[in-house]
């Protein structure tokens, strides 16, 4: 397939405000989403207490942090149906209700059982957000700052967490829901101004909005060969008859969906969801001078940073190595937090004199996963897959990615409980090697392509020059 036809196709640069505009007012519920991500972390422990108002078990606990991650899979299942039928900006835009529901059904909840409930209705929320987020910023935004936007997914989901542990430990958990209401009712009152997907309207055949989105999102007037390559690209992928089974039959797409499975399962092997949902007990447990509500803000401070240094740096860097780097780090801080834990708890070592030693490792955790590990495996979710099978492949990596999640965190208290704290550190930083070796070996770097060269690729096809580049 010939992605443009003649020079007259060629873009000019033009002013990318819509896309930036696009990215932060539809992340505004990205961060209620990652507020609720790390709910547990200042709040289960105050729900804990004798005192608490709300009476939970440690088993409740356990589950009421993983239960968006089951409601999540409600949402995906259903997401494909919803953006093909409505698009996607409707459906970004319509999370903000059940959100500002969950919150609030925190807020007032008499008892665990209400708890569950909303946090599941969270996680189904979730779902939809997703699966379709990714979709939305990946089809908008041009080769050039693609992984800058894709990447704020991640970095806007770090703020939310470090929002919830910043307002959580200084708050009630009755009162931190009712401040957490305050995003996704920003993101109902800015994002309905945003355009739809230009994708959206071609799939349609609704050509003159689609050059009308397209015009808003590159602050440019010429966009007709921009749009001839939309439609060959969505011509060549069958949008209007593709199924979901064609994930797996098609060569590129099972080869899209092999990546992003490695990818994904080296990303949650490596951690970063159980650290995520336990930092407050991990903190505790290292008996370190700085307590666990402080030690939690600074972690999730750093990985907020960092996050943004990936932010500006990906387009630069390329994937590939920001990836290498990553998880090669946090393979190292991992066995060094897992030594610690063991010599601690098992030997007659004593370990006052580096009791510094696992919060400082786990600093270095966090500052070495935020750089690729954390934010990429979502950025590409907006890259990898043709526009026939995207919304049924966000939906199938939005569920994929709740397993694991929901398997890694029951892993790490149930390890953690059972044999010790050290055993699940050593355990991930053992599957940190197998990813890096998956990475080295198998993923491909994305870095300056337009969505169609990348399909073009999986297909083993020679892509042409990306016109729209400078």
């Amino acid at each position: 397939m010939k992605i443009l036809t003649g020079c007259n196709n060629k873009t000019s640069k033009g002013n990318p405000l819509y896309q930036y505009l696009a990215m932060i007012t539809g992340s505004l519920n990205v961060i209620c989403s990652g507020m609720h991500f790390g709910w547990p972390s200042p709040s289960l422990p105050r729900l804990l207490r004798e005192d608490s108002p709300v009476k939970i078990t440690s088993d409740d606990g356990s589950w009421l942090a993983v239960m968006p991650l089951l409601g999540a899979v409600l949402g995906s299942a259903t997401t494909s149906f919803l953006v093909e039928r409505f698009g996607r900006k409707p459906v970004i835009f319509g999370t903000s209700i059940p959100y500002i529901i969950t919150w609030l059904l925190v807020a007032f909840s008499p008892n665990a059982a209400m708890l569950m409930v909303a946090r599941f209705l969270a996680g189904i929320t979730d779902g939809f957000l997703f699966c379709t987020m990714p979709m939305y910023l990946g089809e908008i935004a041009e080769p050039r700052i693609r992984g800058t936007i894709g990447s704020s997914l991640s970095v806007n989901f770090t703020l939310g967490i470090l929002l919830i542990n910043i307002i959580g430990s200084f708050t009630t958990v009755k009162m931190t829901a009712l401040i957490s209401t305050i995003f996704p009712c920003l993101a109902a009152a800015t994002f309905v101004f945003m355009p739809e997907s230009p994708y959206h309207y071609i799939i349609k055949g609704q050509l003159e909005e689609a050059k009308i989105s397209l015009r808003k999102f590159r602050g440019n007037e010429d966009v007709d060969g921009e749009v001839t390559r939309l439609m060959d690209g969505i011509k060549e992928s069958n949008v209007k008859t593709a199924k979901f089974t064609d994930l797996f039959m098609e060569k590129s797409n099972r080869t899209a969906l092999l990546l992003m499975m490695g990818l994904r399962a080296a990303q949650q092997f490596g951690g970063t969801s159980a650290i995520t949902f336990y930092a407050g007990t991990i903190f505790q447990e290292a008996g370190d001078h700085i307590s666990p509500e402080v030690a939690s803000i600074i972690y999730f401070a750093v990985q907020l940073g960092m996050g943004c240094v990936s932010l500006m740096i990906v387009d630069i860097t390329g994937r590939r190595p920001l990836l290498i780097l990553s998880i090669t780090g946090a393979c190292i801080a991992l066995f060094v937090e897992g030594s610690y834990f063991y010599i601690h708890n098992v030997t007659s070592i004593s370990t006052a004199s580096f009791s510094w030693l696992p919060v400082a490792a786990l600093v270095f955790y966090v500052v070495i996963f935020s750089v690729g590990m954390q934010p990429i495996p979502m950025l590409i979710l907006g890259e990898l897959f043709s526009p026939g099978v995207k919304a049924y492949a966000l939906g199938f990596a939005d569920i994929y990615f709740s397993f694991l999640a929901t398997i890694v965190s029951k892993f790490f208290q149930a390890v953690k409980d059972e044999f010790g704290i050290y055993v699940p550190f050593f355990t991930f930083s053992g599957c940190c090697i197998l990813g890096l070796i998956f990475i080295v070996i198998c993923f491909p770097e994305t870095k300056g392509k337009t969505l169609e060269e990348i399909q073009q690729n999986f297909k083993g096809k020679k892509p042409t020059n990306n016109p729209t580049e400078p």
